[in-house]
């Protein structure tokens, strides 16, 4: 095997940090490229976990209609004809494609040209619309391009920076990281974090902001009247460079610092140091994400940021910018190739001058003259009938969209769903007619753009497992047998991104933001070879460009930016008598999406391995830690683990928004969303959702261990699924007897191969052990409540069997044998450390997070840890002192 380690770019968020893969003896292992702009050789748990999740279990291995295997030469053959008989039945309306940000630009840019190029309808959305689209809307009407103008590098080099509507400690974590080492190196920097929930990211705030949720845009426009009554804002930069001025400004004096403050839920004080912060700063980042962007007003969210920039000259300079960070790999990737119904291509709309000019570079006279569906308004017209052929790449969205029990029953009533997938086994592909096997991360080949607009390649290191195929090849196959040979006969990714590059910078002229044609003529090695480069790259740009706007010149026909008149407005939905708690969805730290990759590695288990409901304690005060809840909305209800947490405001929930079918029987939460969306963007509001609580009564909480791969789960009420190292692990629950339970426990003990070891614990539990050839099959443990177990040391004993008849009591006790400590629920998970571990570190005298990290080395790779090491280390401190 060649020991070189490969370059590529990672799978996950949307900071799109360079990893090198190196080829171990049995599989790889990831760390950072030091090269990477984005990273520099810093990488998430989750990137650093990478190579664990490479295996082809669960894998989407051959094509298959009505899951059966089928030829390629007959799957691509049947897609076609269908699509064709729907096309001349129905007309080019009546299909659509659902595509994903983890697509490559190549796959995006083919699908996008087939759809509204070649089929002739704007219906090609994406699950970018889910996370984004309110911030392309902002962009557009503010400069007139989709135009994120900032660097990475803007968070080093600010004086000030605003972290709102994001976790980025836990969801953008190398981002985060580079905001860590600026504020050490410069303690005079200042952060605020503006987020109703006390989170991770305000470990290192100067400032935290909890406001009232959904009120960001009257925060912002008290800050804009805060700027203008201080004599902040800069009058030759608002006569010169934009317009709307008089109208913005007169419309934010309607938010004085009283009205404000109680608007957003604030004190005065809390705002008035908010205020100040800004006026003292000459150099202001604003990053945002999705507690702007999902949001029934969210373009109006962005609007009101990207206003206080331009009222103060804080755009195209060092340091300064709203800055947009994207949820996924390739958003903005799909951006840039017209990925959303309401773009055609390269940064070009529905103008009548825009359509003859993609018709003519794409020599199509079928090129669609007006936008399509969006994601949401899409699979509602599934739902109706109007479309009547849907093909979905590379996403799940019966997990992601909101009302996803609607649109799952929607999906079920349409005459042809076609999957490409990775994953046999999704939400998604139980839904599909035909199923396609893509190729995953680490098999393709291509290029992804991200946050800030720096593009980067992926580069295949694996070979393509059974008959898995690059989605442009999958698409382009199905093109050439709709009768579009001449367009679509691509052998190569690099022929697309070539062809992709010369369309953005086709008759621009300057008029368009997004122009790549400077590499345009790429030779095939040029084009694997490519370094990261941040658009636009042509020939004022040859070597790309670190930030916008620094000339004050913006994309409108003036070139002249727009700051916008906002009424900000509350979220739709409300709390009521019948939903009293709003309830608020996002990331948890280790996971990512909807679970198909991050799922895979047993050690992003570890931190948080079940599906949970945050709330205050005395908004439930009936509810305790450990216990089971159903929460319940207008459109369906979930069953989650209780986390009571003090640190979460009154009136609020979080839940996480990763749990799928296949890893929990009751957790899609965004079953329980409504399909509100932002008028402008087409952007559900998903984070504000009225709710209640109520405990769920059990008869019996326990643990079911399995060697290998046993993916069916047992038939309970409550059961969610943990990865762990060569063995699968639910959790359970249910209200039942043990008569009912044992009865399909005994389904996993082929009761004349195994031997069976059990203690029942008087009526309040029972234990069981499965034994065969000396090897432990199966460990079960049901208590009254939840069982109190050493689940690292179970695990271990099915790989280390327990070798005296001490051990085996202890194992049949859920613990390890006396004298072998537990380590506790991991905090650490890039080195697997456990609270307990930590806790004992600090009485022994580690009084420092950089003491824990040399002794135990917790908190030196990724730091996503970190905050709650603070928090073991003070509740030591607090013992201590109790104690003394």
């Amino acid at each position: 095997m060649n020991s070189a380690a490969i370059s590529t770019t990672c799978a996950y968020c949307g900071v799109g940090c360079g990893v090198k893969m190196q080829p171990q003896q049995e599989g790889f292992t990831a760390s950072g490229d030091g090269a990477h702009p984005a990273n520099l050789g810093r990488l998430c748990v989750k990137g650093s976990a990478l190579g664990e999740t490479l295996d082809l279990e669960g894998r989407l291995l051959h094509p298959e209609i009505d899951r059966q295997p089928v030829s390629w030469s007959q799957a691509l053959d049947t897609v076609a004809q269908r699509l064709q008989a729907i096309i001349r039945d129905h007309g080019p309306q009546a299909v659509a494609f659902y595509g994903s940000g983890q697509l490559l630009t190549e796959d995006y840019y083919v699908a996008n040209k087939l759809m509204k190029g070649f089929i002739g309808a704007g219906n090609m959305d994406t699950n970018s619309r889910l996370c984004m689209a309110s911030a392309v809307v902002g962009y557009k009407r503010a400069f007139g391009a989709d135009a994120v103008p900032c660097s990475y590098q803007d968070l080093e080099l600010a004086d000030c920076v605003i972290l709102t509507g994001s976790n980025t400690a836990w969801a953008h974590p190398v981002a985060y990281q580079r905001l860590v080492q600026a504020k050490k190196a410069r303690p005079e920097m200042r952060i605020i974090v503006i987020d109703p929930r006390q989170t991770a990211t305000c470990d290192i705030a100067d400032l935290h902001l909890p406001l009232r949720p959904g009120s960001d845009a009257a925060l912002f426009c008290g800050a804009l009247n805060a700027m203008a009554e201080r004599g902040r804002l800069d009058s030759g930069f608002l006569s010169h460079h934009t317009e709307g001025s008089d109208e913005t400004l007169a419309a934010v004096r309607n938010w004085p610092e009283e009205k404000t403050a109680a608007f957003c839920g604030l004190s005065l004080t809390q705002l008035q140091t908010f205020y100040q912060m800004i006026a003292d700063s000459d150099r202001l980042v604003t990053l945002y994400s999705m507690g702007i962007n999902q949001s029934s007003s969210g373009v109006d969210k962005c609007n009101a940021i990207i206003n206080l920039h331009l009222a103060t000259g804080k755009i195209g300079r060092e340091g300064c910018g709203p800055f947009s960070i994207t949820g996924q790999p390739n958003a903005m990737g799909g951006r840039e190739v017209g990925g959303l119904a309401n773009q055609l291509a390269a940064h070009m709309g529905f103008t009548a001058d825009d359509i003859e000019r993609v018709g003519r570079f794409w020599k199509s006279d079928n090129v669609t003259k007006s936008a399509g569906l969006n994601a949401v308004e899409l699979f509602r017209a599934i739902e109706n009938g109007e479309i009547k052929a849907v093909w979905i790449m590379g996403t799940n969205p019966l997990v992601s969209l909101p009302d996803a029990d609607r649109v799952r029953a929607g999906l079920a009533r349409c005459p042809l769903v076609i999957v490409s997938d990775v994953m046999r086994d999704t939400d998604t592909t139980r839904a599909a007619h035909i199923c396609l096997p893509a190729q995953a991360w680490g098999e393709k080949n291509g290029t992804v753009t991200n946050s800030e607009r720096c593009i980067s390649r992926q580069r295949a290191f694996l070979p393509a497992p059974g008959e898995a195929k690059p989605d442009w090849w999958i698409v382009s196959q199905v093109a050439q047998r709709l009768g579009f040979d001449e367009a679509f006969a691509y052998q190569h990714p690099a022929e697309i991104f070539r062809e992709h590059a010369m369309l953005s910078g086709f008759e621009n002229n300057g008029s368009r933001a997004f122009d790549i044609s400077g590499l345009a003529q790429l030779s095939d090695r040029e084009w694997d070879e490519l370094r990261p480069v941040q658009w636009p790259v042509n020939a004022a740009n040859p070597q790309g460009r670190e930030r916008l706007f620094s000339d004050g010149r913006f994309f409108h026909p003036d070139s002249k930016a727009r700051l916008i008149a906002i009424t900000p407005r509350l979220p739709v939905n409300q709390a009521t008598v019948t939903y009293p708690l709003i309830m608020n969805t996002g990331r948890i730290r280790d996971q990512w999406h909807t679970m198909t990759r991050t799922g895979k590695a047993s050690r992003l288990m570890q931190h948080i391995s079940e599906p949970f409901c945050q709330f205050h304690p005395e908004d439930a005060p009936h509810i305790h830690a450990g216990d089971l809840v159903r929460v319940s909305s207008s459109h369906g209800w979930l069953l989650l683990r209780a986390k009571p947490d003090v640190l979460q405001p009154r009136g609020s929930v979080f839940v996480p928004m990763h749990w799928n079918s296949q890893f929990s029987q009751q957790a899609r939460v965004d079953a329980l969303v409504e399909a509100y969306t932002d008028p402008l963007s087409g952007q559900p509001e998903s984070k504000h959702m009225p709710i209640s609580l109520r405990r769920w009564h059990t008869a019996w909480q326990g643990e079911l261990f399995i060697r290998g791969s046993h993916l069916t789960p047992p038939a309970t009420a409550y059961w969610s699924r943990i990865a762990q190292p060569g063995v699968t692990h639910f959790a359970l629950a249910d209200a039942s007897t043990p008569a009912e339970w044992l009865s399909w426990l005994n389904e996993y003990i082929p009761t004349e191969q195994w031997t069976c070891q059990s203690a029942t614990l008087g009526d309040t539990g029972f234990n069981l052990l499965a034994w065969s050839d000396g090897e432990l099959q199966l460990a079960f443990y049901a208590h009254r409540h939840r069982p109190e177990l050493e689940r690292l040391a179970i695990v271990a004993a099915f790989n280390q069997p327990p070798q005296t008849a001490q051990q085996r009591l202890a194992l049949l006790a859920g613990r390890a044998e006396h004298g072998n400590a537990s380590a506790g629920a991991t905090i650490c998970s890039c080195f697997g450390v456990g609270e307990i571990t930590i806790a004992d570190a600090a009485r022994q005298g580690c009084s420092s997070v950089q003491q824990l990290g040399a002794k135990l080395k917790c908190g030196t790779n990724c730091g996503s840890c970190i905050p709650e090491l603070k928090k073991i280390l003070a509740e030591q401190i607090t013992l201590n002192s109790g104690m003394s």
